[in-house]
């Protein structure tokens, strides 16, 4: 019983984040829409914030199990957007929030974790410098984590897929001539 009142609460919580700004919803909104006590809420989380975090750390587990190989930076740009993309609304109101941060951090692991998994798609094997490796990963983490931070910051008005596909033409083979530069 415990699991599906976390699910309710969850869910109705998302559903509210979908309708109206984080800094309007409030637990008796919540407990109200989900038919469980106050307590019922505060047993499973302390406030909203507490809310916020397990959700879109969830969220975040989520889309790092989904992508387990990444053989493209486009394929990495695209599991970052849909990080954001899955609930747009409910994410601008936490974007666009006081809790901005638990959003951010939560990107910058699933940025760092798709990445990793990129890089070592791309070097197959072979050896690079460890300073090479955490610059040319980070050089890739930091513009997966820009394109979805301008992309929100823009009020998400821009085809994002469509600039993702134009700049991964731009972009192609850059990584594996860092890489080549490495070893060589």
């Amino acid at each position: 019983m415990s699991n599906l009142t976390q699910k309710a609460i969850k869910d109705t919580f998302i559903e509210l984040l979908n309708e109206m700004p984080l800094n309007q919803i409030t637990v008796k909104q919540i407990v109200e829409k989900c038919g469980i006590n106050r307590n019922s809420f505060y047993y499973h989380y302390q406030d909203i914030p507490a809310l916020i975090e397990e959700i879109v750390i969830e969220e975040a587990d989520r889309i790092i199990a989904e992508y387990p190989d990444i053989d493209s930076i486009e394929t990495a740009l695209k599991a970052a957007i849909d990080f954001a993309a899955g609930n747009r609304k409910a994410i601008f109101h936490i974007y666009n929030s006081v809790n901005r941060d638990i959003f951010e951090q939560s990107l910058w692991r699933v940025c760092d974790s798709i990445v990793g998994t990129y890089c070592n798609g791309l070097l197959k094997g072979r050896t690079i410098d460890p300073l090479d490796r955490e610059v040319i990963e980070r050089f890739v983490r930091c513009e997966c984590f820009g394109v979805v931070i301008e992309w929100l910051n823009t009020g998400a008005a821009v085809d994002v897929h469509a600039q993702i596909e134009r700049f991964c033409r731009l972009y192609r083979g850059m990584p594996e001539e860092l890489i080549k530069r490495s070893i060589g």
